[in-house]
């Protein structure tokens, strides 16, 4: 798991938004797996363009599927964060 600032960090870029679109527009999610990406606060941002319903729910829902524990809506970057 990595946040869209680590990303853009890793691609020397300072737009964090331009890594969630590029995510968002993903075709291969959840293969490529972008739902790996949460915000800097461990918040989990948004899904394949949503910032909520259903598309969230499946978020959350394939984290936890992967061992990733959620509590109110947020991951613990502590335990789960990679940098590159």
């Amino acid at each position: 798991m990595t946040t869209y600032r680590e990303l853009a960090r890793a691609l020397e870029m300072k737009g964090y938004q331009a890594i969630g679109q590029v995510l968002k527009n993903n075709p291969y999610a959840p293969i490529v797996p972008c739902h790996r990406v949460v915000k800097s606060d461990g918040s989990l941002g948004g899904f394949k363009g949503c910032l909520v319903g259903k598309e969230i729910v499946e978020k959350e829902t394939l984290l936890r599927k992967e061992g990733v524990t959620v509590q109110e809506g947020k991951v613990d970057l502590g335990k789960y964060l990679f940098r590159f």
